[in-house]
């Protein structure tokens, strides 16, 4: 096989550029509506092949690497001919589809505490591949197609007799003219460059659900990347990323805060109005409220993300002991410690739930 460089007449460091003028300039002359002369009609076919595989990045690497593109194989009878051949090979397999699935995405979404407890929709753009509007993923130049290969006739693989242990035997591979499609692109699209796929960056609309948790992973089916000829899109991986809340956190699908009280008010009870996802709302502090109690709402939490409701909003209080008073409030305080002389300071035994709790249903 002719080495691909040699074909195109530039040097192994040529770049993307470089090798598509040559290219571009050999067709001209060489193309068959232009040249009739038989070796004309080889070499045209010689020059678009390399031109397929310089072209293409993962092709010319691979190429560069073993001096072969990827139908070279080991002097044209590689290791999956050798296991065809011993285990019921010999089979023409057909052509292969040049239109490839299009790759994965993962992107990461920031979402708020409040978007996640009732759902919001997100409007981003990513950067992806996209359908080749000039030839809407046919990689050929508008108004031609790909014609059918000379050297396979259309059959995306080539046979020949080998002799092996067993004997003469007859073996299938991959055409190295076509590359195993049965057709041929003369003349690529020049927008996407025979990819049938250009990059771009689109929107995409996303409608987050409620109830969503740090770290989540949600999968868009058919959203990703278009494939290589125009193939099936890849999907998009959605990873939640949930800021901290100032007040608020979350357990479960519930809904934790605390609420300093004044002493006074923790021992005479008050009336309290409270900010929540739902606005605000006013809570009753019971008379002798100690530091551990909670106010407990229901239905005030995060919507679950299966089924229906929500969860529930539990406020935790907690007494304020004032740490700087004047010689007035001392006398005060003096005064309710002559009243309250039977209150002993002395040890307990500490428990999880050592402080009770009282519910505002």
């Amino acid at each position: 096989m002719a080495d691909h460089y040699e074909a195109l007449g530039v040097s192994r460091d040529a770049t993307e550029d470089q090798i598509k003028k040559a290219y571009r300039k050999l067709a001209r002359e060489l193309h068959p509506d232009v040249n009739d002369a038989p070796e004309a009609q080889e070499r045209f076919k010689s020059v678009t092949h390399a031109y397929e595989v310089l072209s293409d990045a993962e092709e010319r690497r691979r190429y560069d690497m073993g001096g072969q593109d990827q139908f070279g194989g080991m002097g044209g009878f590689g290791f999956g001919d050798i296991f065809d051949t011993f285990f019921g090979g010999g089979q023409a397999r057909g052509p292969r589809s040049r239109a490839e699935r299009g790759q994965d995405a993962l992107i990461r979404v920031d979402m708020t505490l409040d978007e996640v407890v009732f759902g919001a929709p997100k409007s981003i753009e990513i950067d992806t591949a996209i359908l080749c509007d000039e030839c809407s993923g046919s990689c050929c130049r508008p108004g031609t197609s790909p014609s059918v290969c000379d050297i396979c006739r259309g059959s995306g693989s080539i046979q020949r007799q080998v002799r092996s242990l067993l004997g003469n035997v007859m073996t299938s591979q991959p055409c190295g003219a076509c590359r195993g499609f049965g057709q041929v692109i003369a003349d690529p699209c020049n927008k996407c460059r025979g990819q049938g796929r250009v990059r771009s960056r689109r929107p995409l609309e996303l409608n987050i659900p409620a109830g969503v948790e740090d770290g989540l992973r949600l999968q868009l089916s058919g959203q990703g990347e278009v494939g290589f000829a125009g193939g099936p899109q890849g999907d998009i991986y959605v990873d939640i990323a949930v800021r901290a809340h100032e007040i608020y956190s979350r357990k479960g699908d519930d809904l934790h805060c605390t609420l300093e009280v004044p002493l006074h008010d923790a021992v005479l009870g008050n009336r309290a109005k409270i900010e929540t996802f739902d606005g605000a709302i006013e809570v009753q502090i019971e008379p002798g409220s100690q530091s551990g109690d909670q106010i407990h709402l229901k239905h005030k939490g995060v919507t679950h993300l299966r089924g229906s409701g929500r969860g529930d909003l539990f406020v935790t209080i907690q007494v304020n002991t004032p740490s700087k008073i004047d010689s007035k409030q001392k006398e005060l305080f003096r005064q309710l410690a002559e009243f309250r002389k039977s209150d002993e300071i002395k040890l307990t035994k500490h428990t999880q739930s050592q402080y009770a709790k009282r519910k505002n249903k």
